[in-house]
């Protein structure tokens, strides 16, 4: 059965003429004569008296309703694709880490929000783990997580890099490893860690490091919060490897300390490599960047974020030279 037959089928029930019915349908009357009988062939009985005005058989009658019902829903699903590829989609989600939607994503979506008026944006803040998960299962559009290349190098992932920035360490303000401008490796192991809750790219990217470093990591507490990172970090002795990004307020806070971490040697006399960084990236499907509003979303990200995190991560640094200098 296809939707011609069906479509000529419902012109000469509505016009009661196989010529009107051609006229309305931009074909030929043959054709539309050829349509019916494939059809009434197919369902095994007619659906039409042949007549001075063509009428409905009494199989005619029964198979109105449904052929009726088959073509709106065609025509409404078809305009609903449309309307998809003209724009308008009543909803954008994107899922991201925690220091994006903070620091980065604002102005974002204020500039999408004046193009795109009556899409509504819905934002999560995700670990990167499940932000990439919920972006494979459909709920979401774009994630912007922490690189997994083990979830982001499927054939059907768009995954663009935005940028790089280091890990450092965060502390209480009078806590010992203050005293380095630095902090060095090994004393990242004299210490418990406040770190990310599984799911959370940072923390497995923390126990890689101990891992390839040889380390043990004290992992003596699990959050999800940054807020709560700094008011359990500044209580005493705990302390936490935190992307730059992640660090803004509290290098503002006379209560806490943030202090880089130095270089590991290399081995046979190469240079130092640098401790540890991530790489941020923003992740979408190809099938959705063939959807206007979240191409747009897409380039807006891709055009804004690098240069809004230079910005932040110049703030951080001037910050922390004013620190260390006092």
């Amino acid at each position: 059965m296809r939707l011609e037959q069906l479509q000529a089928f419902l012109a000469v029930a509505e016009t009661g003429s196989f010529q009107q019915a051609a006229r309305e349908c931009g074909v030929t009357q043959s054709t539309i004569s050829r349509q019916i009988q494939s059809l009434e062939a197919e369902l095994g009985l007619p659906l039409l008296h042949r007549t001075a005005r063509a009428t409905l058989t009494l199989g005619g009658d029964r198979f109105l309703l449904r052929a009726r019902k088959i073509c709106n829903e065609w025509k409404t699903a078809t305009q609903e694709l449309t309307d998809l590829l003209d724009g308008k989609q009543p909803e954008l989600c994107v899922a991201a880490i925690h220091s994006v939607c903070a620091h980065y994503l604002p102005p974002v979506l204020q500039r999408f929000c004046q193009d795109y008026p009556n899409v509504q944006l819905r934002v999560t803040a995700l670990g990167s783990d499940r932000a990439l998960k919920v972006l494979k299962d459909g709920l979401v559009d774009l994630a912007i997580v922490m690189n997994n290349r083990y979830l982001t190098t499927s054939a059907e992932m768009v995954t663009e890099q935005l940028y790089d920035e280091p890990i450092e360490v965060l502390m209480a303000a009078d806590h010992p490893l203050t005293k380095y401008a630095l902090v060095p490796w090994d004393a990242l192991t004299c210490y418990p860690h406040v770190v990310f809750k599984d799911g959370y790219g940072m923390q497995r990217l923390v126990q890689d490091l101990f891992s390839r470093q040889g380390g043990t990591l004290n992992a003596s507490l699990e959050l999800n919060s940054l807020d709560a990172f700094r008011g359990v970090v500044r209580q005493g002795r705990l302390i936490s490897l935190l992307p730059r990004s992640a660090l803004v307020e509290a290098q503002g806070d006379p209560t806490l300390a943030v202090r880089p971490i130095a270089a590991t040697p290399a081995e046979n006399g190469s240079p130092p490599k640098q401790t540890l960084s991530r790489q941020v990236v923003l992740v979408t499907t190809q099938d959705r960047l063939q959807i206007p509003p979240i191409r747009s979303f897409y380039n807006l990200v891709l055009d804004l974020m690098p240069a809004y995190h230079a910005t932040v991560q110049g703030i951080v640094s001037d910050r922390q030279v004013i620190a260390h200098s006092i």
